[in-house]
């Protein structure tokens, strides 16, 4: 039996401007963090003659085409490994569709198994640039390339989106106290909504597409964001970081009438007055988590309990997708 885990992310500045449609006009810089949450995958020998993939449906076919999972059946065929007979499960700590990257973790994830399944050691630029091809070419999923690198490379990492469609990443000069001290006072809050990013994400790739001035505009000021945010970082000015990302909230929801709702609007705003100096909702939008930067977490946690919001407590997480078994 192999058993790989892939970690899922938090952006930490620029996010959006990993698209195609943004970086190869503009180039993309942002800056993303992998968590000590994952992604699991399973996989061992299966002695009947057919594939079997279970996530939250079963699928067992001997023709990898009827297989109605869009990744599972696209990496099969990416490693050619069609008429073989095998049973791979997944499973994963954070559900799906709440704005912390589990599709591509899920996709790097069954990447590296199917490699080792084969025998075939994979590099991280190498399984990072096969999931971006599952996900955003052979799929044609309307999404950027961070969560793919992030889940290659782990750690906290600067990433630079270049026209001609390479990645570029860096390790942050942080020091040590600045990276435990941003760890200890960022909190994770679970807004109960999930929501498709594909849908979200198409708007913006679609207007940015267009030439539509204001996306570009809005992008523009994100990755400026995303660039402050690393001085912030490298001088250890974790409060700029925080106006940073209050401000960054304000200029993304901008993107689309779908990036929020009053339910979370609400929830933003009593953290605000209860201990937070900065936060903002992870992801493409419309729901999953709200991050916030607090000194004073007591308080922020007692005010947010009172909210009804579940937090997910988590550390960073400098391990790869790797085989843990």
């Amino acid at each position: 039996m192999l058993i790989v885990r892939s970690p899922l992310r938090i952006s930490l500045g620029g996010g959006g401007t990993d698209l195609p449609s943004y970086y190869e006009e503009n180039e993309g810089f942002l800056i993303t963090a992998a968590i000590n949450k994952f992604v699991y995958l399973t996989m061992h020998e299966n002695f009947e003659d057919e594939i079997l993939v279970k996530y939250s449906k079963t699928e067992k076919t001997r023709d990898v085409n009827d297989i109605r999972h869009p990744i599972f059946r696209e990496c099969i065929k990416m490693l050619e490994l069609q008429d073989e007979s095998f049973e791979i499960q997944s499973m994963a700590d954070i559900p799906a569709g709440t704005g912390l990257g589990s599709s591509s973790s899920f996709t790097t994830a069954l990447l590296k198994c199917l490699h080792e399944y084969k025998g075939e050691l994979v590099d991280t630029e190498k399984l990072a640039q096969e999931a971006c091809e599952i996900e955003m070419v052979r799929l044609k999923e309307p999404i950027g390339k961070q969560d793919q690198y992030i889940a290659s490379y782990g750690g906290i990492r600067a990433m630079w989106f270049r026209k001609d469609g390479t990645v570029d990443v860096e390790s942050l000069n942080m020091s040590r106290e600045t990276l435990y001290n941003l760890e200890d006072n960022l909190v994770l809050y679970f807004t109960g909504f999930e929501r498709s990013a594909s849908q979200i994400l198409k708007e913006q790739d679609d207007k940015t597409k267009a030439s539509d001035s204001g996306m570009k505009q809005n992008l523009d000021m994100v990755k400026q964001m995303g660039l402050d945010s690393k001085a912030a970082f490298e001088k250890g000015d974790l409060r700029a970081f925080a106006d940073i990302m209050n401000h960054h909230w304000e200029i993304k929801k901008k993107r689309s009438n779908a990036m929020s709702n009053p339910r979370i609007d609400e929830w933003y705003d009593h953290a605000m007055k209860n201990g937070a100096l900065g936060g903002k909702l992870i992801g493409a939008g419309g729901g999953g988590f709200l991050m916030f930067y607090s000194e004073d977490k007591v308080k922020l946690r007692e005010a947010m309990l009172g909210s009804g919001l579940k937090e997910v407590r988590f550390r960073f997480e400098n391990l790869v997708t790797r085989l843990i078994y």
